[in-house]
């Protein structure tokens, strides 16, 4: 039986981070007793770019982070507790990597006290102040079937996607965790089908990816590490910044786990935030969203697990800049804005578990879309097999089961700023009632102990991105009207 999901509400976001000198930001690492390896390693290197340095390249073991000098020269002190040394690869190069998987870390040796791990980048020809990218959350793999699923469906739709904009534009992928369900022998088909869609993604470890059968939460990442590289790390593109966290703290008990954020983390975070420039544009990327208005929805057990419980503390790091925080992991999309943060928490590119072709509050198995143009985001919901400007879904009168009497429409990438309005017999109503409630389509596939056949513990999921409004008894045509935060127009007769 799949652990139901839920989630805290009415939680503000704290307030402006004091300003810290960086070299107050350059942590040392942890001094640990017993059988752990202390021994101290001299990492050194070069970033370059066709044998030319590249100079102010930051370079991490995951502890502490330096720069490259002029020359593209490091040195870094590490020890035998870190795993990877990596680079946050800067703006104005191509992302590198092996079968379209990111590839900026290099695996630290045995027993060897220097060591020397090089790095070469390939310099754009495309000015990446422009690019889009792409959040897949939860492609959650369980079966052979499952994966051709996602490499029949999935991969082709995202193909299309990226071959409607104009040649040349650069695109890369987050996959936003729980890659795979458990299954670790499927991360090959995984890698598989990202290779299948042409562009470069960096990856996210979610809460079944881990390994669950690990003493304590430092060694749950060992598989995933084997596959991906390090579970948090930065990169550039253009103007934006961009983070990738690992926020799944697994609690020493089988698929037992909460959304919390380690001090290894929290601390080398100060030291990459040091770095970036006040004001600018950040993505955050994670699984687990910080917070949710999944309150919302009635559901009261395991809140820990469902966002991050030291949320506030990222918050006040994050307070300096514009943030977008992308996450999954709750199969229902969800946006929330306050202050200077937006989190986007993603239907799943799964739908129902592979079992349905939406998810539990009706918002179609797909994917966010993300355009960039210096430091402005505009973004969309693109849903596998429809058409991009396919962002409602409407209901005739008596469709509802609980306003028998109304039209209902779910607007699934609804945020605060959208309009949803409808018209009757071509005269404007008005604005529609927005209210809490269940996805009809939802309800008739997945409502009953026999629904679905494949997966039978899927259940609709009250959501907040449903409306309604009663038409006259005479009325003939009805048309809804959604306008999102940028001005686009999404219409729908109501049949």
């Amino acid at each position: 039986m799949l652990n139901r999901r839920n989630f805290l509400k009415n939680l503000s976001l704290a307030g402006p981070l004091a300003a810290m000198p960086s070299a107050l930001l350059q942590a040392q690492p942890e001094i640990r007793s017993g059988n752990i390896d202390l021994t101290v390693i001299t990492l050194k290197g070069k970033v370059q770019s066709q044998g030319k340095g590249i100079a102010g390249v930051a370079v991490t073991d995951g502890i502490n982070i330096t720069q490259t000098d002029k020359n593209g020269q490091y040195t870094l002190q590490s020890n035998a507790t870190a795993s990877f040394v990596y680079i946050s690869v800067p703006a104005g190069y191509a992302i590198p990597a092996e079968k379209h998987i990111a590839a900026f870390y290099r695996p630290l040796l045995k027993n060897s006290a220097v060591q020397r791990h090089d790095f070469s980048l390939e310099k754009l020809v495309t000015d990446d102040r422009q690019h889009n990218f792409v959040v897949w959350a939860d492609t959650q793999i369980i079966s052979k079937q499952d994966a051709e699923q996602l490499k029949t469906q999935s991969v082709p739709d995202l193909q299309a996607l990226v071959k409607s904009y104009p040649a040349g534009t650069l695109f890369h992928g987050i996959g936003c965790g729980d890659l795979v369900w458990d299954h670790f022998e499927l991360f090959e088909d995984y890698k598989q089908a990202i290779d299948m869609c042409g562009i470069p993604f960096y990856n996210v470890i979610g809460n079944h990816d881990m390994d669950v059968d690990a003493r304590t939460d430092d060694y749950s990442a060992q598989t995933y590490k084997q596959q991906f590289g390090p579970t948090y790390y930065s990169y550039n593109r253009g103007e934006i910044h961009y983070i990738v966290l690992d926020d799944v703290f697994f609690i020493g008990t089988a698929k037992k786990y909460i959304g919390y954020l380690t001090e290894n983390q929290l601390q080398w975070l100060e030291q990459d935030l040091a770095l970036v420039k006040p004001g600018s544009t950040v993505v955050v990327s994670l699984h687990i969203p910080t917070n949710t208005g999944a309150a919302r929805r009635e559901r009261k057990a395991e809140e820990l697990s469902g966002v991050v419980s030291n949320r506030k503390q990222l918050y006040k790091l994050l307070a300096p800049f514009k943030t977008h925080i992308m996450s999954g992991h709750t199969h229902f999309n969800d946006n929330w804005e306050e202050g200077n943060i937006m989190e986007h928490n993603h239907g799943t590119v799964c739908g129902a578990w592979w079992t349905g072709p939406i998810c539990g509050d009706g918002t179609p198995g797909g994917y966010g879309v993300y355009e960039v143009n210096g430091s402005d985001i505009k973004w969309y919901y693109k849903s596998t097999g429809l058409a991009k400007d396919v962002q409602i879904r409407t209901y005739a009168k008596g469709k509802a089961k609980d306003a028998p009497e109304e039209i209902a429409a779910n607007v699934w990438n609804w945020d605060s700023k959208w309009k949803v309005e409808w018209y009757e017999d071509g005269i404007l109503k008005g604005a529609m009632e927005q209210r809490v409630a269940y996805d009809p389509l939802a309800q008739e596939l997945y409502t009953g102990p026999q629904l679905p056949k494949k997966h039978t513990w899927v259940e609709p999921y009250l959501t907040d991105h449903m409306f309604f409004a009663k038409p006259s008894a005479d009325a003939r045509n009805i048309t809804i009207k959604a306008t999102d935060r940028f001005g686009n127009e999404y219409e729908s007769r109501v049949i």
